[in-house]
């Protein structure tokens, strides 16, 4: 990144409305009552679904513009990750509190989260940079499809966060054994 270059780009601001549609995904969850239904579906679960797919499409779109265009900022690299743990867990937290979610399941995602950025952070004061893993984005993948199943009260969703679960747990340890050498 030229030191010209600005931090407040379109990839950026991508990024960073994950962490603003967060909350507004939480307030349509726990506020469901609120809003009625519409056919036998909760209107503040449908709106809270959208909100989310419409972010996890931002997540798509930041890192493709970033590096066709040449976007690619420490910001980017730093809000990125954070944006994404911050969606994710923040939804899940609240299918967790709806009873749509076991708790295990999410301290799983969760631990593996701070291992794999505590890992990260050892590997950069060593200068060493550990890229995503093929398994870390079919893991993300299979949860975003996962919780959007669970938002919709789609059926086999269970099913397929066991999966992101399971993905979860080897990418986690891939990237252990991969820095083990860094610990």
């Amino acid at each position: 990144m030229s030191s010209k270059q600005s931090s407040w780009n379109l990839p950026n601001i991508l990024s960073l409305s994950r962490v603003f549609l967060a909350p507004v995904i939480l307030v349509f969850l726990t506020l469901r009552a609120q809003f009625g239904s519409f056919e036998g579906a909760n209107i503040g679960d449908l709106i809270a679904g959208v909100v989310f797919i419409i972010a996890s499409l931002t997540d798509a779109a930041d890192g493709y513009i970033a590096r066709k265009r040449n976007l690619v900022t420490n910001m980017g690299k730093f809000i990125d990750p954070i944006a994404d743990k911050i969606l994710v867990i923040a939804v899940l937290t609240a299918l967790v509190e709806m009873h749509r979610f076991p708790a295990w399941m999410l301290v799983v995602i969760v631990s593996r989260e701070f291992i794999v950025s505590g890992l990260r952070m050892v590997a950069a004061s060593e200068g060493v940079v550990i890229a995503a893993s093929k398994g870390g984005k079919l893991k993300t993948v299979t949860q975003i499809i996962g919780i959007i199943m669970l938002l919709f009260d789609i059926p086999y969703a269970m099913v397929v966060m066991w999966v992101a679960v399971l993905l979860t747990i080897f990418s986690g340890v891939d990237y252990v054994v991969k820095g083990a050498a860094l610990l």
